[in-house]
């Protein structure tokens, strides 16, 4: 309320000295409470992105068309839309919800998945399916084991409840996630291109609807404030309530907000995530050709006591908010009733460029919404790079012992596949319905999921989700190609066309100068990666302040991409499918082992030298074999190399598949030809019959291929001449550690 003499708890609200005079600036008078309350959320961290907006607007710089023709809505919009063909479009995006996954685990992370379900709900588009990009501490931590459960648990029982299928993404572990887990959610819906919807609010005398979940204390700074400050060495030091989800009711608001689309009833619309209220009515305002005037007091409340400073602030759950001409108001109405949504008219677009809010006939706010919601600080945070970086980079992983002897091997590679970030994530995926709607065609653990768009025709899209943070941390621009090219080649392999992507870059505090170099570099490193490669960046989410104390996280950039498939029987699977097919490796294998999973496991945790080197031209010529592959129906299986290299994608072919092999090694040292990291790589399986079309194919393409063993129907991996390893015993490894460490 307008209290001129009570002194304006600013700083509470996370907001800094040179913020609060600016405010004053922009107002000309210092802000009410409830101005000061919605600048408070808009220019945080979370909401402003104040301290990566110059880095990412390079992003820009990039072409705006995919190999699919150019996008119908990319950065800027609340996710990027993609034309796939057919009048089909679909809809992508990444969001984090790291420090509420924390404070609250279940919550935090049921909270993560509903927000970034409505961003895409938003758009027009119907949501189709998820993913999610998981970090937590080691495995045998005892916070591990409350958080993870907790995390797992909520996504699962929200997603589950609205009927999405979770169809990919990853679960790893390090030490510098212990106390700051990374839950991050990817979403993608499916929309014709009329129906393609934005977020602005225009022509005077239309009404403004609040509808959904009532407004309550849950969430009030939980995602804006929360996840814009480091945690202290012991915990959160100030745990704000974390929002609460009702899946259920997210679930008649997707039906009734679909149904008002269909019925041409919505002239714009946003959704309530972070910033709520503050979010809505700014943002909407700012991008439109008007003002806006909001009534507070008609806000439908869970908690009467609530003051008006708490319901612009609040991040419950389950709401939008829409701008509907006068005439539609009645009709708007009654398809909210049919579906049990409250709906509420709590205002109108005005003439002029002001943003005004009423508390019982008193006007709290008055402002220009781009001030609030676009026109907030732009920090050039130094930068510069870590020395302690020489050391690490000299610590090479290719320069330590290796034990290539008989038990050596078969010591390392079981040792391998029990890693945590390579082990089996059953317990987890078990706890997602990967196949509700029907639409599911590749799902965990192949290397994509896939999921049909068109019955009749086939059409459909694959996605992956990937982030190496061991490379990233080795060297951040290297480290972000990886990640790019790691989820690139897990939709290559599939038969998919990769046309897109989205990102969820998760950084320590932007304060420290080498986090911002590692962020810096990062996003250096994705522009010229998505340049070669031809995937636009079509939107994503920065989290920052993600550090305990002066312990930062590993960087970890997180990417997700797009692919399209048109026919998805042409689809190729994961697992090794018949005995005596021939298995071929494609791509060059160089002595690569800094950052690998081997050095982790052999040398007691190991991180140091230069990760791979990043071979972008390779891996679009990887996809190219690949999309051919698929529509000639060459190949019984295809598995990318990545973490763990050759070793690990033939384990898990043949665990996923039952089926053993006998491969022989190429190259002199068995080590670097087990575990070494190398990029654009991967391995196949094919009948023998059509090992030579498909050498053909990759000559085409200039791709190396070398045909390495076959599928056996034997109970062992057998590296021909070195080792062997029975299928029960690599099971035994690769499947314990995760339930054996959560009881």
């Amino acid at each position: 309320m307008n209290t001129p003499d009570a002194v304006q708890p600013y700083a509470a609200l996370g907001v800094k000295d040179d913020e609060y005079a600016r405010i004053r600036e922009i107002l000309g008078r210092r802000p009410t409470s409830g101005e000061l309350a919605m600048y408070s959320v808009m220019w945080s961290e979370h909401c402003s992105y104040k301290s990566s907006k110059v880095h990412l607007r390079k992003f820009g710089e990039l072409s705006q068309t995919t190999p699919r023709g150019p996008l119908l809505a990319g950065i800027g919009e609340q996710a990027g839309v993609v034309d796939i063909g057919q009048g089909w479009a679909v809809t992508f995006k990444a969001e984090s919800h790291n420090h509420p996954s924390y404070v609250e685990p279940y919550q935090g992370a049921a909270t993560g998945v509903g927000g970034i379900v409505r961003d895409i709900l938003a758009m027009g588009a119907r949501p189709i399916a998820v993913m999610d990009s998981l970090r937590f501490g080691p495995l045998d931590a005892a916070d591990t084991k409350r958080v993870l459960p907790g995390v797992v648990a909520g996504v699962g029982g929200y997603g589950n409840c609205l009927g999405l299928p979770n169809v990919g993404g990853e679960v790893q572990f390090h030490s510098t996630y212990l106390a700051n887990p990374l839950v991050n959610a990817f979403c993608v819906g499916l929309l014709r291109h009329e129906d393609l919807h934005l977020a602005f609010a225009s022509g005077v005398g239309n009404k403004v609807v609040l509808f959904g979940a009532a407004t309550g204390g849950d969430g009030i700074g939980g995602a804006s404030i929360l996840a814009s400050e480091a945690f202290d060495e012991d915990g959160p030091a100030k745990r704000p309530s974390v929002q609460v989800g009702d899946p259920f009711m997210e679930k008649l608001l997707i039906e009734c907000t679909l149904e008002l689309f269909q019925a041409g009833l919505i002239s714009g619309i946003q959704d309530l995530g972070a910033a709520g209220i503050s979010c809505g009515t700014s943002e909407l305002a700012s991008a439109g050709d008007g003002g806006m005037r909001v009534e507070l007091d008609r806000v439908p409340l869970r908690d009467p006591s609530l003051q008006p400073e708490e319901i612009l602030m609040s991040e419950s759950q389950e709401r939008m908010m829409a701008v509907v001409e006068p005439g539609n108001v009645d009709a708007f109405m009654a398809i909210c009733a049919k579906w049990d949504v409250q709906a509420t008219v709590i205002g109108e677009v005005i003439d002029g460029d002001r943003l005004i809010i009423d508390w019982h006939g008193e006007t709290i706010v008055d402002v220009d919404p781009r001030t609030v919601a676009h026109d907030g600080p732009v920090y050039e945070r130094p930068y510069w790079r870590p020395g302690w970086l020489d050391e690490v980079n000299a610590h090479r992983a290719e320069d330590l012992p290796r034990d290539n002897s008989e038990e050596g091997l078969r010591s390392a590679l079981l040792g391998v596949l029990a890693h945590g970030n390579i082990c089996d994530k059953t317990w987890v995926t078990r706890q997602y319905d990967r196949f509700v709607r029907g639409n599911t065609v590749l799902a965990q653990p192949d290397d994509a999921g896939m999921v049909r768009v068109d019955e009749e025709s086939g059409l459909g899209i694959a996605m992956s989700m990937d982030a190496n943070s061991r490379f990233t941390y080795l060297n951040p621009y290297l480290g972000a190609q990886h990640s790019l090219a790691e989820s690139y080649r897990n939709v290559a392999v599939s038969g998919a066309e990769p046309v897109a992507i989205t990102d969820c870059l998760n950084y320590g505090s932007p304060e420290d100068p080498e986090v911002m170099w590692q962020f810096a570099e990062t996003v250096l490193g994705l522009v010229d990666g998505c340049r070669e490669l031809g995937t636009p960046v079509t939107g994503g989410n920065v989290s920052l302040y993600n550090q305990t104390g002066t312990t930062a996280i590993l960087p970890t950039p997180t990417i997700g991409v797009l692919g399209v498939i048109d026919d998805v029987a042409r689809r190729i699977k994961g697992a090794f499918a018949h005995p005596g097919d021939a298995i071929l490796l494609l791509g060059d294998t160089d002595d690569e082992l800094s950052g690998s999973i081997w050095a982790d496991v052999v040398h007691d945790g190991h991180l140091g030298g230069m990760p791979p080197k990043v071979r972008l031209a390779e891996e679009k010529a990887l996809a190219a074999v690949f999309r051919v592959a698929a529509e000639r129906g060459l190949l019984s299986s295809s598995h990318d190399l990545s973490e763990g290299g050759l070793a690990v994608a033939l384990a898990e072919s043949a665990l996923q598949g039952g089926l053993g092999f006998a491969v022989t090694l190429p190259g002199e040292c068995p080590t670097a030809a087990l575990f070494s990291e190398s990029a654009a790589r991967a391995i196949v399986s094919l009948s023998g019959a059509d090992v030579a079309q498909f050498e053909q194919l990759c000559a085409e393409h200039n791709v190396p291929v070398a045909r390495i063993g076959e599928v056996t129907g034997e109970d062992a991996m057998e590296f021909v001449g070195r080792f062997a390893v029975g299928l029960d015993e690599a099971r035994a490894a690769w499947t314990a550690p995760i339930p054996a460490a959560m009881g």
